[in-house]
Formats: C-alpha cells, sequence, structure tokens
C-alpha cells in the first residue's frame, strides 16, 4: 500500500495498491507533483529509504544537467537530470534488528541540506525535525477503519481492484467528509480550499462525477507531462537497421 499525504492541510492525495516497484513509486510522485504544481510553491518531500524514490522524484522534478568533460579530448558525456532550485527532500531511516524491533530513527538530506528541511518542517507547523509522524497517523486510522487491513481479519480482500475501489472511497471520505482534529473543526479539503463547508456522506455519493472527454483529455496530458522525464527529448534514439 502506497500513500502520499499533503501534511500541513491533512489531505490525502494518493492511497494506491501495488508492489514496490519504480514505476509505483513514479505514480505516487507525480499526483504529488500535481498538487504541488497547482499550489506554485516548490514542494517539501518527506519520505521513508524506499531505494526507488530518488530516481522517481528526479524522473518527476529534474530538470537536464548537461555533463562536463574534465578533459578537452574525447566524446561529450550523456546529460543527467538534477533536482530544480527549492526542491528540498529528506529521508527517515528507521534501524531495526532480525526481529524488527525499532533500534533508533535517523534523518538524512536526499536533495538540498537537512538544515533546510529541518527549517521548513518548522515554518509549516508539523514537527521540529524532520519525520513521518503524520503519515504514520494517518496509516493508523486507515487501519483501524479499514476491516480489510487489519493483521488478522476474516474480511480479507482476495482481488487488488477491490482493495483499491475500497481505499479510493476512504480517501475521498477522508478528505471530504471526516472533521479533522487538528484543523479546528474543517476537513482537509477545506483546509486545502476546495471548499468552504463540511460535506455529508449522502452528499459525496449524490455529487456528479461524470466530465466530458475534452476534460478526462486534458487531465490525462497534464499527469503524463508530470511523469515524462525532461531528459526524454535529449536521449539518443536507436537507428533502424537497414538493408
Amino acid at each position: 500500500m502506497h500513500a502520499a499525504l499533503a501534511v500541513a492541510p491533512r489531505f490525502l492525495i494518493e492511497l494506491a495498491v501495488g508492489p514496490r516497484t519504480l514505476e509505483m513509486a513514479v505514480m505516487l510522485v507525480a499526483s504529488v507533483a500535481l498538487l504541488a504544481g497547482a499550489q506554485q510553491a516548490p514542494p517539501l518531500l518527506l519520505m521513508d529509504n524506499h531505494l526507488p524514490y530518488p530516481q522517481a522524484i528526479l524522473q518527476v522534478f529534474g530538470e537536464v544537467c548537461h555533463r562536463r568533460r574534465r578533459h578537452g579530448r574525447g566524446r561529450r558525456k550523456h546529460p543527467g537530470l538534477k533536482p530544480p532550485p527549492g526542491l528540498l527532500a529528506a529521508v527517515v531511516h528507521k534501524r531495526r534488528d532480525a526481529k524488527g524491533n525499532l533500534l533508533g530513527v535517523r534523518s538524512k538530506a536526499l536533495f538540498g541540506r537537512l538544515k533546510d528541511a529541518a527549517g521548513r518542517v518548522k515554518e509549516l507547523g508539523i514537527g521540529v525535525k524532520v519525520n513521518t509522524a503524520h503519515l504514520e497517523r494517518c496509516n493508523g486510522t486507515l487501519r483501524g477503519q479499514q476491516a480489510r487491513l487489519i493483521r488478522r481479519t476474516h474480511s480479507p480482500s482476495r482481488l487488488a481492484a477491490l482493495l483499491g475501489a475500497s481505499l479510493h472511497l476512504w480517501r475521498d471520505l477522508y478528505n471530504w467528509t471526516r472533521v479533522h482534529g487538528s484543523l479546528e473543526g474543517r476537513t482537509p479539503a477545506m483546509a486545502l480550499g476546495l471548499t468552504d463547508r463540511v460535506w455529508s456522506v449522502v452528499e459525496y455519493v449524490r455529487h456528479p462525477v461524470h466530465v466530458s472527454d475534452l476534460q478526462q483529455a486534458i487531465w490525462a496530458e497534464q499527469r503524463q507531462e508530470v511523469l515524462t522525464s525532461a531528459l526524454e527529448p535529449h536521449e539518443r534514439r536507436k537507428r533502424l537497421p537497414t538493408s
């Protein structure tokens, strides 16, 4: 299970089911990038030490970096990707023993400086140091309200599609109908400025969700633009064999 949370408004951006692969990490980071683009602010990314995250962040947010040769002779180096200015990413690493018991927690900077990331955390009012406590708390709430995710349960999901549909429904109800205690009686959607009232479950169910084909095409184009790496136009195309 993969989750992305906008910590300050407590808005659950994405909640997906799938393997822990690079493709899934890119999809998760792309959803964060679409929300960050709407807010017009450089994002602060806090995450665990999942190995595909650095490459996924560079693929979504990275800019083209033209490498220089150390010597004047030889072929040009292939361009690479670098993080854009203002992007801060920090990793929270939990050390455990062979039995899974927690031994300690340490944080490190992935992009930018750890001091700057900790300063942004204090400015946003989400702690005094780099942490992922809010996402873990959201995960605990999810497992407490979803019988499918209880450790020992008689109601498991045998199909990933059914589990994904259930999680998407819970995500929307969490964002639009559930009042959060730390938001002074508001929902995450209200804190993000998407609505000015608390929705009821009936209002959410009756809300029309059908959009035109043009709008769907626009959304698909925006997501594909985010998923496309900035390095792709600079990649060399393989020549077709000629007879």
